[in-house]
Formats: C-alpha cells, sequence, structure tokens
C-alpha cells in the first residue's frame, strides 16, 4: 500500500520588528496616582453625559463657597459662552485623563499634581492644569 503523505508544513510565522511606540502612544503621558486618574475618569465621564452640576460639584476647589460654586456653574450653563467654555473645559480634562498630548506633570501626584499639555481643540495653546488633593479628594487648584 502507498505510505502516507504528510501534510504540508505550515508556513511559519513570520516576525516583525517592532518600528517602536507610535506618535500616539509617544504623545501619551498619564498621572501614576490611581486616585487621580479615577478622579479624572469620573470628571469624563460625566463630561460625556452633559452633567455640567455633577461635573462642576467634582472638579471645583473644596473651599470654594456654594455661591461661588453656583455661579460658575451658571456660567457653564446659561451664558452666552456657556456651550463653547464647557467644550474646552471638558476636552482638557478629557485629554488629560487619557493623557493625550501632555508634556509633563509636576508635583509628587499624592498631594498635587500640575499638568502641561496641548490644548485639544487648540493645537497651538499650551494649558497648564493643577489639582490638589485635601482629605482624600482631588480637586482643581483655585
Amino acid at each position: 500500500s502507498p505510505a502516507a503523505e504528510a501534510p504540508p508544513a505550515a508556513p511559519a510565522a513570520e516576525a516583525y520588528r517592532s518600528d517602536g511606540p507610535s506618535e500616539e502612544e509617544l504623545n501619551t503621558l498619564q498621572t501614576t496616582s490611581t486616585t487621580l486618574q479615577a478622579k479624572l475618569d469620573r470628571l469624563t465621564e460625566l463630561a460625556s453625559l452633559n452633567d455640567r452640576s455633577g461635573f462642576v460639584h467634582q472638579f471645583v476647589p473644596l473651599d470654594l463657597s456654594s455661591a461661588d460654586t453656583l455661579a460658575y456653574l451658571q456660567d457653564l450653563t446659561n451664558a452666552p459662552e456657556a456651550d463653547g467654555q464647557w467644550r474646552n473645559l471638558t476636552s482638557e480634562i478629557a485629554a488629560i485623563a487619557a493623557g493625550r498630548g501632555v508634556h509633563k506633570i509636576e508635583g509628587d501626584q499624592k498631594s498635587n499634581a500640575v499638568f502641561f499639555f496641548t490644548h485639544p481643540l487648540f493645537p497651538d495653546c499650551d494649558r497648564e492644569v493643577s489639582f490638589i488633593c485635601s482629605g482624600g479628594e482631588w480637586r482643581a487648584e483655585g
């Protein structure tokens, strides 16, 4: 009887050399603080829901008076430029949450962090946003 032929060998998988991190990966720098990252993620979530009140109450400094907090919320809700201000603010928070365009982060990232980044909507605009942690709660620095 004829000998059974072996099936053809599967072609060897080609190994590709990495050309290194992508431009997007190189342009990404996130906080090392899990609690600050959680705050940024929560703010981004509130922004995606267009929950301006929830966002403001999670974002403003803890020592901001309730009257000033309400005034800030009104500015982001009813002022003539409210939608533009809201879009700019929330795009900045989403960018630093994802680490997009962040050039550096100063501070110990335990009690304070300052993000230096390129504004996601205005590429020629360099921005900086500061957060401080008080009693375990991260807030924008006033």
